[in-house]
């Protein structure tokens, strides 16, 4: 059975492929995209998969951008932190849709839909495959999308730890750090997570309402800011709440980052 993999974050990425050696589809090199381009590329160059596991933000924009542009003909099951404004429209379509985290028996049921579809609508069966995302699933997703600018930003992040996965809620990280090589989210009581992705991707994730830049290296949660006041060479120190931590913008990131303050 062949599968793709839409995923920007190498976590959940992960978790899918265990998930499908779990229920015994994983095959020998089960291909990851991270980025629209990369996923077009790919269709055009490759026969069609079995199955497409997609999520619906990718590191270069919106995944639907993507079946705009090529037409997709095999199932496919959404992955994604997104909310339930987007139910309506894939349960009217029959598209099966996972909000993360998700769990096996979770999985196993969007997998049962697709082998209900692929008994249905087996190419040997139909004179033309039948596009299981039709153009006017696309129009009506992207519309959706489009008018709900609030749910297109990360709310949560599923994080490693040593006991499994932990569900970090945005609206509780304190500041975004990196460190070596390293992205952490750090929460009020100074717990440090490691995240995939650069600062730079995960800021394009995080609402420009709630996290401001401050540097090269850390975006701060505004909710979080107690105080901000002068230092030497035209920077800004930031207090943060319930913590001793404070932390400051360079002389270059200042001035947007007062605008940023004053909203």
């Amino acid at each position: 059975m062949r599968i793709l993999i839409l995923e920007d974050e190498e976590l959940a990425a992960r978790q899918v492929q265990q998930l499908l050696t779990h229920a015994g589809l994983a095959g020998e090199e089960t291909p990851v995209l991270r980025s629209v381009e990369k996923a077009l590329l790919w269709l055009q160059q490759n026969p069609m998969p079995d199955l497409i596991l997609s999520d619906i933000e990718l590191l270069d924009g919106n995944v639907f951008s993507l079946y705009e542009r090529f037409r997709v003909t095999c199932p496919i099951i959404f992955t994604t932190a997104y909310d339930q404004f987007l139910l309506a429209a894939f349960r009217g379509n029959g598209i099966a849709y996972l909000l993360k985290p998700f769990d096996y028996e979770q999985f196993r049921t969007a997998l049962e839909k697709y082998h209900l579809l692929r008994a249905n609508f087996m190419p040997e069966k139909l004179a033309e495959p039948v596009p299981m995302l039709s153009p006017d699933v696309v129009r009506e997703l992207s519309q959706a999308l489009r008018h709900n600018a609030q749910p297109q930003y990360r709310q949560r992040f599923s994080v490693r730890m040593r006991n499994g996965l932990y569900v970090l809620q945005v609206e509780d990280v304190m500041y975004v750090q990196a460190d070596e090589g390293v992205t952490f989210a750090v929460d009020a009581t100074g717990t440090r997570f490691p995240l995939n992705g650069s600062l730079t991707e995960l800021e394009r994730q995080l609402d420009p309402g709630r996290f401001g830049r401050m540097n090269r290296s850390e975006l701060v949660n505004i909710a979080f800011i107690e105080r901000v006041e002068p230092y030497f060479n035209n920077r800004l120190v930031v207090k943060l709440r319930h913590t001793d931590s404070t932390l400051m913008t360079s002389t270059a990131q200042t001035p947007e980052f007062r605008r940023w303050l004053e909203g």
